[in-house]
């Protein structure tokens, strides 16, 4: 059984994480609600879709470069493979319970608007649960303990972006011309 001291250091290290993790997902969150309601009438499933494709890509980004900026950096291609994938499962917790509030309860989008909207945030908050465990777990690493987080902690979005340039070009040497 953990100790409190051992406890209260562990949440001390996760706390700024979540509460980064918190504001992105609270703007996104905003933003998500705005388009589906915007989008209603195509149908609910379909608007919650464009919303959340729309809104991973912003949280992503924002994730990347503050939430997670002291953690190592890999490949952009396989973060955002593995982001979209657990955004992917993310979409199906909330669309699920927006398609049980439909198709199981008989909810309808001229009449139960408001409904709809309390169903999407319990999928919302089931969903980031399970979001916040996928990105620490599987997409952003934690920093090797070796020495060198100070040197992982100073890079920032403009250094992420030229490792990024620098990953997709090839090298051009002596022996290559």
């Amino acid at each position: 059984m953990p100790s409190v001291s051992s406890l209260t250091t562990r949440l001390r290290r996760v706390a700024p994480e979540a509460i980064a993790f918190g504001v992105i997902g609270a703007g996104n969150t905003l933003l998500y609600m705005a388009i589906t309601w915007a989008l209603l009438p195509i149908g609910a499933v379909k608007a919650s879709v464009v919303g959340t494709v729309i809104t991973t890509t912003l949280a992503y980004f924002a994730n990347r470069y503050w939430t997670y900026r002291h953690h190592t950096r890999t490949a952009l291609r396989r973060e955002y493979t593995l982001f979209f994938g657990f955004n992917l499962i993310g979409m199906v917790i909330q669309s699920g319970a927006i398609a049980i509030g439909k198709y199981g309860f008989g909810l309808t989008e001229e009449t139960n608007k408001y409904e709809f909207m309390a169903v999407t945030l319990l999928g919302i908050v089931i969903a980031t649960i399970f979001r916040f465990w996928a990105y620490r777990t599987f997409v952003f690493l934690k920093p090797p303990v070796d020495g060198h987080e100070t040197e992982l902690a100073e890079l920032d979005a403009a250094a992420g972006l030229a490792e990024l340039s620098t990953e997709e070009e090839p090298q051009v040497t002596a022996t290559t011309r």
